[in-house]
C-alpha cells in the first residue's frame, strides 16, 4: 500500500480519499481548513505555499489535485497553486494526477475526445489549459510523471449545491413541485457520476499507461434534464415532474448580484446544443465502465 496525498475535500476529494482508505492506503488530505474523512491524516495548509506542499508530499507515491477555487477566482487563484503542485510533484517524485474538466475544449459540435485541441478563448478556461500544458511539458522533460482526468458536470451522493442535479433539482422533485431549470430541458448532455470520477483518478495514478496523457472519466450516455427527472420520479414511484426554464434575461439579472450565477454565461454553449463526452478510450484501455445511469440516479436519490 502506498502514501496518497489528496488535495481538496469537496465532492470529488471526499469520494477519492474514502475509496483510497478502503483500499488500505495511507491517505493525507490537504485543505485550508484541515477537514477530511475519518481515517485520513488531515492537514491544514495553503496549497499555494510551495514549500509547505513540498514538505507535506515528501515520500508520497501519488499526488491528486482535486481542489477547485470558485470560478470567478480562477485567474488569480489557480496560477500559484498550479506552480506549487508542480514543485511538490517534482520534489517528491509522486505521480501527479490532475482533476480536469471540459471547459478548455470550448464550443464543439462533435463528441469530445481527448485528442481535441484545447481551443477555448475564455481567459479562465485558458488557465486550465495552461495547467495541463505545463504539467505535460514537465512530464515530457522527465521532471515529473503526470496525467489529467477530465469529467463532465458531476452528480451523485455528496454533490455540492452547485451541481445541476443537486438540491436545486432534487428538493422540488421529491416534493412533487415544479423544477426550475436554468437550461433547456430537452438537450442531451453528458453527466459524470462522482464515484466514477474517484475511481478514474485512482486508476490513472496507479497505471503507468495513463501517464503523459489526458483521459475522460467513464461516463454514461448523454441524457436530458427531462429524462433524468422522469427516471428519478419512476424510481420514487411518482409521476414525471413538471419543468420550466427560467428566461435567460432573468438569469443574467440575478448574475449581477451572484458571482457564481454570473459565470453561467461562459458555459451556456454547453446546454443549448448536445454536449457529449466520449470516454471510450479510458474504458477500452483500463477495462472500466461507467456506473449504469439508473443505478447512479438511485444512489443520488438515496444519498
Amino acid at each position: 500500500m502506498g502514501k496518497h496525498v489528496v488535495v481538496g475535500s469537496g465532492q470529488v476529494g471526499t469520494h477519492l480519499a474514502t475509496k483510497l482508505l478502503d483500499q488500505g492506503h495511507e491517505v493525507t488530505v490537504v485543505t485550508r481548513s484541515g477537514s477530511g474523512p475519518e481515517g485520513a491524516v488531515k492537514v491544514a495548509a495553503d496549497v499555494a505555499d510551495k514549500n509547505r506542499m513540498i514538505e507535506i508530499t515528501r515520500g508520497a507515491d501519488v499526488l491528486y489535485n482535486a481542489v477547485n477555487p470558485k470560478y470567478h477566482r480562477w485567474l488569480t487563484d489557480w496560477p500559484p497553486m498550479a506552480a506549487s503542485f508542480l514543485a511538490a510533484a517534482e520534489a517528491s517524485g509522486a505521480v501527479y494526477v490532475m482533476l480536469g474538466n471540459l471547459y478548455p475544449y470550448g464550443p464543439v459540435s462533435v463528441p469530445m475526445t481527448e485528442d481535441l485541441p484545447l481551443a477555448s478563448t475564455n481567459p479562465k478556461f485558458r488557465v486550465r489549459a495552461k495547467m495541463w500544458a505545463d504539467a505535460l511539458a514537465a512530464h515530457e522533460a522527465g521532471r515529473i510523471r503526470a496525467t489529467e482526468v477530465r469529467g463532465s458536470d458531476y452528480f451523485g451522493p455528496g454533490a455540492t449545491d452547485q451541481s445541476y442535479l443537486g438540491d436545486r433539482f432534487l428538493v422540488p422533485l421529491r416534493a412533487g413541485k415544479t423544477i426550475q431549470l436554468v437550461w433547456p430541458a430537452d438537450i442531451p448532455h453528458s453527466f459524470t457520476y462522482l464515484p466514477d470520477v474517484a475511481d478514474a483518478l485512482i486508476v490513472a495514478g496507479g497505471d503507468e499507461r495513463a501517464w503523459g496523457k489526458p483521459w475522460h472519466v467513464p461516463t454514461a450516455e448523454p441524457v436530458t434534464f427531462r429524462e433524468i427527472g422522469e427516471r428519478m420520479a419512476a424510481l420514487l414511484g411518482r409521476p414525471a415532474p413538471r419543468m420550466v426554464q427560467l428566461p435567460w434575461p432573468v438569469v443574467r439579472a440575478v448574475g449581477l448580484f451572484s458571482p457564481m450565477i454570473g459565470e453561467l454565461g461562459h458555459v451556456r454553449y454547453q446546454f443549448t446544443k448536445p454536449f457529449v463526452l466520449d470516454s471510450s478510450a479510458f474504458q477500452r484501455t483500463f477495462g472500466v465502465a461507467p456506473t449504469p445511469i439508473n443505478q447512479a440516479l438511485k444512489a443520488t436519490l438515496d444519498g
